[in-house]
């Protein structure tokens, strides 16, 4: 379980917490630079990407949009390659005693609308590319508590909540610590962690580790 100051947070805590200017502008400065050198660098994996969710499903868009919570309850459009197939949403009711994840996230590993070019997107996080256009123009970070939907939120409790009190981000620490393996109160756990202790150093920190462990993981899906 997520440690905080060696200790667990316990469920009834109330996080206070106060960052320096100069540790948001610095933090800004680099999800701009970092976020517009990353769109610059992987523009062919985009073009390719692009191409083979095509190839396979003409019917549905590239791009995937979808309406995530972002700082203190705003709501933002956030994109992702599309991996599924284009009636995905309307075929969710017909899955729903499958979920796998615990709480109010929807999982499950083998899931039958997952497309082909999909299953690897997913399981490389490449799908996750087009975020840095969001990260660009300042709806999320690059480190972060990952964005919940509003129906997931809608079912957080007030300590859940304060995940919800610093920008979303691309990743965080439960992304490089078993990402879908982990339960729902871990990864609170670990946003808690990661809003009380974040620092620009931790930031660069958890991204470097990121693209570490970014391919292949068994975690993810």
């Amino acid at each position: 379980m997520a440690e905080s100051k060696q200790q667990q947070i316990a469920d009834t805590t109330i996080l206070v917490f106060s960052d320096s200017k100069l540790y948001l502008i610095s933090k800004r400065l680099m999800d701009i630079s970092l976020s517009l050198i990353g769109i610059i660098i992987l523009l062919p994996v985009f073009i390719l990407i692009a191409f083979l969710i095509k190839n396979e499903d003409r019917k549905g868009s590239i791009f995937f949009k979808q309406v995530r919570v972002g700082k203190d309850g705003s709501t933002f459009k956030m994109y992702k390659f599309r991996s599924m197939v284009s009636n995905a949403e309307d075929l969710r009711h017909l899955l729903a005693d499958k979920n796998e994840a615990e709480g109010p996230i929807f999982k499950i590993k083998e899931d039958p609308r997952i497309t082909r070019i999909g299953k690897f997107i997913r399981k490389t996080s490449l799908d996750e590319l087009p975020q840095l256009f969001n990260v660009l123009i300042g709806d999320m970070s690059l480190v972060g508590p990952r964005p919940a939907l509003t129906n997931e939120v809608n079912q957080y409790n007030s300590f859940q909540k304060q995940r919800l009190k610093v920008k979303p981000g691309l990743t965080c620490f439960w992304q490089t610590q078993g990402r879908s393996r982990l339960g729902f109160d871990e990864q609170v756990q670990l946003d808690l962690k990661y809003i009380l202790e974040r620092s620009l150093v931790l930031d660069i920190k958890l991204i470097f580790v990121t693209i570490l462990v970014l391919f292949g993981s068994d975690d993810a899906y």
